[in-house]
């Protein structure tokens, strides 16, 4: 039993029976530590996801689920002081869900309607909250239009998210980017109390490489959504040229048709193996057979599967992105090209020519990635901040 008094309320947007499909959820997720008897689930959407798919991610807790659809109507309409009356009606029933539930904390995954709905709830009965948050909206936005004209309705539409998340991260007793990208976003909304806690990876099931004798034929994985900023033709291009190379591509995406098209255009349909979902289980149980983690990015952001890759030991190939490079991937640790198909192919041929080198690469990633990202101490320290907040004690958390 935990010594916390009260259940931990978790609010999110996603419509999470998706992951659950996907498998990508890892054990404890909502209950870092394990530290709460009860986790209660709020979605700010109709999904009905499986209760019994998502018990690893509370641990031995008593998981509850709770919707509050969010309120469309409120974003087709010109902002104005009635659409601040209409957000607050909205909160309201969940105000009163969290009444009931009683509370010790409250997180929210990520800053949307679920994070100003945490600030009313704190607001109307001082629960504490914390919010995570996994992308930088200034750059890979999921609900802002990034362009640079932008007619009236979609300014109309951008003033509404970007007054929601402002609301929700400036009233949070701690906001936790899960990498250092995130952070010039939160500084242009005037966040100041927030600490960089990188995502919490699958401890279970992640292993050591241990060797590294190159297979015959070489085995590359990629992991990522197939999308256009994210999309892996250039490793494809490469492998192409290669013969004794196999790619497996896991992800998918709207871009998978045209890469398979493209894979057998090359005649490479037998050595680039395409897996749209693989369970994070057995994904990270897999990664040591590998002789090379390789992936294109031109996302600001610490990947999770690159963080997988890392603290299996793997090799990594990947691109220095267009603009500012992401901080965490300074250093020796990890090949980067300029991601042309050349150049990748390039960095293939150097690590595959030279077992010693390649190893190398692979463990100084490991060692690297122990150091800063090992999956136990970052748990530890979600459960930390956890009993600081639940407790009240706002100012034994650090913060910048």
């Amino acid at each position: 039993m935990t010594e916390l008094k009260g259940p931990l309320l978790v609010l999110v947007p996603d419509r999470i029976s998706e992951t659950v499909v996907k498998g990508e959820y890892q054990p404890r997720y909502y209950n870092p530590g394990g530290l709460f008897d009860d986790v209660h689930l709020l979605m700010t959407n109709d999904d009905d996801p499986d209760p019994a798919a998502l018990q690893r991610t509370v641990g031995h807790a008593t998981l509850h689920l709770h919707n509050l659809p969010e309120d469309h109507r409120l974003t087709q309409r010109a902002w104005g002081p009635w659409r601040a009356a209409g957000l607050r009606r909205w909160a309201r029933k969940g105000v009163e869900i969290a009444r009931r539930i009683r509370p010790a904390l409250m997180r929210c995954h990520g800053a949307d309607w679920n994070a100003y709905l945490a600030r009313r709830i704190k607001e109307s009965l001082g629960v504490p909250y914390t919010v995570s948050l996994h992308i930088n909206p200034d750059v890979n936005a999921p609900r802002r239009f990034l362009k640079s004209e932008l007619s009236r309705e979609e300014q109309r539409h951008n003033a509404f998210f970007e007054y929601i998340e402002r609301e929700g991260l400036r009233g949070a007793d701690l906001v936790m980017p899960v990498y250092e990208p995130i952070v010039p976003y939160l500084e242009r909304m005037g966040v100041t109390r927030y600490e960089v806690l990188y995502n919490v990876l699958n401890g279970d099931f992640l292993r050591r490489k241990e060797t590294y004798g190159l297979h015959r034929p070489a085995k590359v994985i990629s992991v990522g959504r197939l999308i256009a900023e994210k999309s892996p033709r250039p490793l494809i291009e490469a492998v192409a040229a290669m013969p004794g190379v196999t790619l497996t591509v896991v992800g998918d995406g709207p871009l998978a048709p045209s890469l398979k098209s493209l894979a057998s255009r090359l005649g490479v349909d037998d050595r680039v193996l395409f897996e749209p979902a693989v369970p994070n289980d057995e994904l990270c149980a897999r990664l040591p057979g590998f002789d090379a983690f390789a992936v294109y990015t031109e996302y600001f952001e610490m990947n999770k599967s690159v963080l997988e890759a890392v603290l299996t030991g793997l090799p990594v190939v990947i691109n220095r992105r267009a603009g500012a490079q992401i901080p965490e991937l300074e250093g020796d640790f990890v090949h980067k090209v300029d991601g042309s198909s050349e150049s990748y192919r390039e960095a293939f041929e150097t690590l595959f020519a030279d077992d010693q080198a390649r190893e190398a690469l692979g463990r100084r990633a490991y060692a690297h990635a122990r150091e800063r990202w090992s999956p136990s101490a970052t748990e530890a320290r979600f459960a930390e901040v956890y009993r600081q907040l639940a407790a009240n004690d706002v100012s034994a958390v650090r913060a910048r």
